[in-house]
């Protein structure tokens, strides 16, 4: 999650995409490859990088940072005008005026009106998510079953409807999601090239999965690997944001979470509601909790007299701290 609102859709799909073009280019013998991207944007940083990491020689041609071009047609409504003039379809109009990019995962808007981050984003723009106040007056209750940090089954708790393979456990939470208007965010973010740009986002199957592996990963994640794999979280996304999905420190960091999930095994039950993701309850052959050890009714295997060295010990330094600052004080 890139400056923990944003999950990235973008971002990973431009990797794919440029990987497939450049596949096509060698196939084709082609020495140049091109891209639609505005040149003050971060899209233009991803499909190059990745052109230039798998296919070293090519040569990109780029009309946003093309003089002949950006100076022919000065913004989105030149293009507009000379998109009607030549019947050429686009799906962008004067009456919706952004640019919008949609995959799988997610749907992004930005530029055009929502370029004043005061602005508030239309009614009519969401197309993949309802508005939550016009969702069902009822939940969906589901639980998602994971191996090795990867969701493998989604089922519904209450018709028995399931689903386990990547594409239909990833198409049945988007539908889910939307239904209850799940995953909008709307934020001002830092791109990689040095400004900050406001952008809309519906990732509603997305959110889904996140919150359940948020769910079981602190459930069977040992303490201190966890905080390592969440450093590790953040490089990723500044990593994949950045363009650098194939950087040898990227693949680097990959591999370092996939063994961090060796052990993220169980199943999460959760409510999708008015806009919402609540967890109702969680299992896992796997488990760190020990329900006895933690019981506040039985003792189990715990002397609660260690408990006294341990606040000692860790007290040590903010008592010399504020001794030290009492000493200060007191020669001022």
């Amino acid at each position: 999650m890139y400056e923990d609102r944003y999950l990235l859709g973008t971002s990973v799909a431009r990797p794919c995409i440029a990987r497939r073009q450049v596949q096509i280019a060698r196939q084709e013998g082609a020495q140049y490859v091109s891209h639609g991207a505005t040149g003050k944007g971060n899209d233009q940083i991803r499909f190059e990088l990745t052109c230039y990491a798998l296919y070293p020689e090519v040569k990109i041609i780029a009309p946003w940072r093309i003089p002949e071009f950006y100076t022919r047609f000065k913004g989105r409504k030149d293009l507009m005008e000379y998109a009607e003039k030549h019947g050429i379809p686009v799906p962008v109009t004067p009456k919706a005026p952004w640019s919008m990019d949609a995959n799988l995962m997610h749907i992004s808007y930005e530029s055009g009106i929502l370029e004043n981050p005061k602005s508030h984003a239309p009614s009519d723009l969401y197309l993949m998510t309802k508005n939550p106040e016009d969702t069902p007056n009822s939940p969906d209750l589901i639980e998602l079953e994971f191996r090795k940090g990867v969701p493998v089954k989604v089922s519904h708790l209450k018709d028995g409807k399931s689903k386990d393979t990547p594409l239909e456990i990833f198409t049945y939470l988007n539908e889910i999601g939307g239904r209850h208007g799940v995953g909008r965010i709307d934020i001002v973010e830092n791109r990689f090239i040095g400004m900050k740009s406001r952008g809309i986002y519906e990732t509603p199957g997305g959110t889904i999965l996140y919150h359940a592996h948020l769910d079981i990963e602190a459930f069977t994640m040992d303490r201190e690997v966890r905080r390592i794999k969440q450093s590790l979280g953040i490089r990723f996304s500044e990593l994949l944001y950045n363009g650098f999905w194939y950087s040898p420190e990227c693949d680097f960091v990959r591999h370092c979470i996939d063994k961090s999930q060796e052990m993220v095994e169980g199943k999460v039950q959760m409510s999708v509601f008015k806009g919402q993701v609540y967890i109702l309850g969680r299992e896992s052959p796997k488990s760190l909790y020990n329900e006895e050890l933690v019981s506040m009714d039985v003792q189990g295997d715990y002397d609660p007299c260690d408990a006294s060295g341990f606040i000692k010990i860790n007290a040590v330094r903010l008592r010399e701290h504020h001794r030290l600052q009492g000493d200060m004080a007191s020669k001022k």
